[in-house]
């Protein structure tokens, strides 16, 4: 827990507090496939396997309905919770002014932060969801012929989060899929890249942790990073994994992202 605590500002998107190089050279595979990295990744497996496992013993079961009966009202209300929290947050953008949907991504056009508050108003209405799906889209477009495929392959959970708007809003389930799930793996993806990148590009951090040095929690900076991009890539994958599993994750990624805003503050 307390290595998690630690990991909570490495977590959260270091693009948003460093600066950063997306053209610099990324780490070989010889440099990242280390004896410490094969241990973490070995626990992180023994973690997965032992979820799973536990998932069908009597108290897995337990634990899972004590979910269910805590979680029933979000669950109930899932579409009302997701409304609300991206109109703040399209209402938040508007208020910042000069940004397409994440903190690194500038721009100058005047209109765009009127275009995420109509975007936040769409949401108001069901059957206006649709709109505001088809907004992120065009925002993420538009981005992405600024800062390229590369940069914006950090968000594929706005891809996501558009879809779910959609289906919801027009009563379609893709493939028998509930878009949900569909939110659910894209918000797993990009949190499996992001722990990518830490191993690819640890430079990235190091302004952070030079100002920062308590959050190594007296490792070297190399552990650190490794450590970090491995509890962040087991997090995210078990987004996808067993309902306990995914369950416990979201949990605890929910945690990390909270405590971060106390050690950072809000971007």
């Amino acid at each position: 827990m307390a290595l998690l605590a630690g990991t909570s500002s490495a977590s959260a998107h270091v693009k948003w507090f460093c600066a950063y190089d997306v053209a610099g050279q990324p780490r070989g595979l010889e440099q990242v496939l280390c004896a410490n990295f094969e241990w973490l990744a070995g626990l992180a497996i023994l973690c997965l396997m032992f979820g799973c496992l536990a998932e069908g013993t009597p108290l897995g079961s337990a634990l899972l309905n004590a979910l269910d009966r805590v979680t029933t009202r979000i669950r109930t209300d899932t579409e009302l919770l997701v409304r609300v929290t991206l109109g703040f947050f399209f209402v938040s953008l508007w208020g910042m002014g000069g940004i397409i949907l994440t903190p690194e991504l500038k721009t100058d056009v005047a209109w765009i932060p009127w275009f995420q508050l109509g975007l936040a108003a769409c949401l108001i209405w069901r059957r206006t969801m649709p709109l505001t799906g088809l907004g992120i889209v065009f925002l993420f477009s538009f981005a992405t012929a600024q800062y390229g495929v590369f940069h914006l392959a950090d968000y594929p959970v706005f891809l996501g989060v558009a879809v779910y708007l959609v289906c919801q809003g027009l009563n379609l389930k893709p493939l028998g899929l509930r878009p949900l799930d569909i939110v659910r793996w894209s918000a797993a993806i990009t949190l499996m890249w992001a722990s990518v990148e830490k191993w690819a590009y640890p430079q990235w951090t190091d302004p952070l942790l030079a100002a920062k040095p308590q959050m190594t929690m007296g490792a070297t900076p190399e552990l650190f990073m490794q450590a970090a991009g491995v509890i962040e890539f087991t997090l995210a994958f078990a987004l996808i994994w067993t309902p306990l599993v995914r369950r416990a994750a979201a949990i605890i990624l929910a945690a990390i992202f909270v405590s971060a805003v106390f050690e950072f503050g809000k971007v």
